[in-house]
């Protein structure tokens, strides 16, 4: 794959539409890739995450831990890990190589430096930050209308 095209991929991952060509080329030469053959684990539940990860190609398949859990498939562009761009965690689930893939990892101390350098981008990415914690305390806070109906 060319810079070209790991500009175009990452653009289309959630968070990174708001960098500019620059900060994507950063992005692209700091990160470290990481190549899956089908079946490989990327990470699983409970480690220490200590960054997010942009699928560049194939598939990997997050899997919950818990009886109804329901596992999701992550495709090119996708971001795993979006909270651990910024702050080290535990990953939540298992994430395994459903098809050969390609993934990049960006630590919390690449983000930073991108974002430091890009303040343009930073800014966008927590306006957008800040209004998917806006709908989702807005989500909660209907929902606990629900639970208080059925059980005051």
């Amino acid at each position: 794959m060319g810079l070209d095209d790991d500009i175009a991929i990452l653009s289309a991952a959630p968070l990174f539409g708001f960098m500019g060509r620059d900060a994507l080329r950063l992005l692209s030469f700091a990160a470290e890739r990481r190549v899956l053959a089908a079946g490989d684990r990327l990470f699983a539940h409970g480690e220490r995450a200590d960054g997010g990860f942009v699928v560049m190609s194939g598939t990997l398949t997050l899997t919950p831990r818990g009886t109804h859990a329901i596992p999701v498939t992550a495709g090119r562009s996708s971001l795993i890990g979006r909270l651990a761009l910024f702050q080290r965690g535990e990953r939540p689930c298992d994430a395994d190589a459903a098809s050969a893939a390609e993934v990049v990892r960006i630590t919390p101390t690449l983000m930073r430096r991108v974002l430091e350098e890009f303040p343009d981008a930073a800014r966008a990415i927590h306006d957008e930050l800040t209004e998917d914690l806006a709908a989702f305390a807005a989500d909660l806070a209907g929902l606990g209308g629900r639970f208080y109906a059925i059980a005051p």
